[in-house]
């Protein structure tokens, strides 16, 4: 049995590949040595003012309307164990583990930037849950991304003083105390400022949008892996994807995308085999490929670079400066970087998908593409492609209305104390059913794509360029050649899989986490 890949995490400088390893799974985590150090400075703070009795909010306070209300030492403990019970008002299913795994790395990251005041062991407890497989149970609703996302996180917490539940490795579900004994350890007391550390904070909406970036970016690269076949399939020009038309606009992701396009073409029989074809334009969903899915990326690209940062960030309130010993609030525990990034990444998605369904039904439309009616032999008996194209459409349908920004709906909580929130955490959530919605429709269109290109061949016929040949295999391997109309759901589902994977170099290597493709 071989051992997993072990990262050491340094807090405030975590990679977005190494970001996405973890998301991924199959890797032990632990924090850089040196954040010891830092924690332990900040929670000295902590013990001193407490010692002093000096009142501090979130120390020795109520919490959020109620910070002017003082609390005795002897009910310090009990202050933080309430906040975690009565904040845990969750609802939904469950967040899936993945996300989970990526909450308690970014979690124990803040926490070890040494602003929160907390124990090194909370933060090293985090990172053995990870580790051990355990997935403390975060129902997936109940957060509004302003004063962290707190009923989630509250969940979290929940396991760490024994409370809440857990799923084990083996699937089996436990009570929080059950799941911090299977790895050693008994239920946490928590000392002052550690629950209000544990709650505070953007890690769920961050962890969310970072699912979404990563399942964004393989459905942006299987579609161009798809728009490469749907080009051959109506055998489209390759001029618009000249690097002289691209550079005289300058736009980088514009510029990727055609190079990119340009490599996947490289060396297609099919496309010397029309160049003089005469056709003189395609529609906008064969030739704006790199002007749409160029701006698609740098908008990938800006949502990356601020979920980065924010995976990174001391994101609880109020925050220790062991420099001077102040203890200052603030408010970085709102999520407004990560809503806009979340409807961002959401704009991409939408547009990916919507891009991939015209060019299905260009393709399904004899008197534009030049292929058999619906791609399918003895039209009328057959369907063919048809009802699928509908379904593409549905969803682009969907994925418009989901792509309508989250981040300009606010509704205010506590009395009116947190009178604008970001709704972070909802625009981030649905960002996993967008990106399936879109790896269906690409999904479609590659399959519908190999299906247009072999209509076309006879032992005689021109091969495409080396790489969309080996991808044609590939698809092959998932789905047949539709020679009548069969049960097309079980091909579609297989296709929405192919669509969701890391794609090849030639496309991973314009997208923000390359590396942790290719590691």
């Amino acid at each position: 049995m071989t051992t997993p890949p072990h990262l050491i995490l340094q807090p405030g400088s975590v990679t977005l590949p190494t970001l996405r390893r973890i998301y991924e799974g199959g890797v032990t985590l632990a924090l850089a040595d040196d954040s010891q150090g830092a924690m332990q400075a900040a929670q000295a703070v902590v013990s001193d003012i407490v010692a002093r009795d000096q009142v501090v909010y979130g120390i020795n306070t109520g919490f959020g309307k109620l910070a002017s209300t003082k609390i005795g030492p002897t009910h310090l403990a009990e202050l933080q164990r309430n906040l975690v019970l009565s904040h845990s008002v969750g609802t939904g299913e469950a967040l899936k583990p993945a996300v989970v795994r990526l909450v308690l790395a970014t979690k124990a990251i803040s926490l070890a930037r040494g602003h929160s005041g907390v124990r090194p062991a909370l933060a090293a407890a985090l990172l053995a849950l990870a580790n051990a497989g355990v997935t403390p149970q975060i129902p997936a609703k109940g957060s509004v991304g302003a004063s962290g996302d707190l009923a989630p996180l509250a969940h979290l917490a929940c396991v760490l003083i024994g409370e809440g539940e857990a799923t084990l490795a083996d699937g089996s579900v436990v009570s929080g105390a059950q799941a911090m004994r299977s790895i050693g350890l008994e239920p946490f007391v928590l000392g002052p400022k550690e629950g209000l550390a544990l709650l505070n904070g953007t890690q769920v909406s961050t962890a969310l949008a970072l699912a979404g970036l990563f399942g964004a970016e393989n459905v942006f690269a299987a579609a161009l892996l798809a728009g490469a076949l749907s080009l051959e399939a109506i055998q489209g020009s390759v001029k618009p994807f000249d690097a002289r038309i691209h550079a005289a606009r300058g736009q980088s992701g514009q510029v990727a995308v055609a190079g990119a396009m340009r490599t996947l073409l490289a060396g297609s029989a099919i496309v010397l085999g029309h160049a003089d074809c005469g056709r003189v334009q395609d529609p906008y969903s064969i030739r704006c490929i790199p002007q749409v899915m160029g701006a698609c990326l740098d908008n990938l690209h800006y949502a990356a670079r601020t979920l980065s940062i924010e995976a990174n960030a001391a994101s609880d309130n109020p925050l220790v400066f062991t420099d001077t010993g102040e203890v200052i609030s603030g408010g970085n525990f709102h999520a407004e970087p990560v809503a806009f990034a979340a409807d961002i990444i959401a704009l991409a998605v939408a547009e990916i998908g919507a891009m991939s369904e015209r060019r299905l039904a260009l393709m399904l439309d004899s008197t534009l593409s030049g292929l058999p009616p619906f791609l399918v032999r003895d039209g009328g008996l057959n369907s063919g492609f048809m009802i699928a194209q509908v379904t593409a459409a549905a969803l682009a349908a969907e994925n418009q209305c989901l792509a309508t920004p989250s981040s300009v709906t606010s509704l205010p909580t506590s009395a009116n104390q947190e009178d604008h929130v970001s709704m972070a955490t909802y625009g981030a959530r649905r960002l996993g059913e967008m990106v399936n919605n879109a790896a269906v429709m690409v999904g479609i269109e590659a399959m519908a794509a190999c299906q247009g290109i072999e209509l076309k061949r006879s032992p005689q016929s021109l091969r495409s360029a080396p790489l969309v040949e080996t991808e044609i295999a590939a698809i092959r391997q998932q789905v047949a050649f539709v020679e009548q109309d069969r049960y097309l759901a079980t091909d579609v589902e297989h296709m929405r899989v192919w669509a969701l994977l890391p794609h090849g170099e030639a496309l991973h290597a314009i997208l923000p986490s390359a590396a942790a493709l290719s590691a």
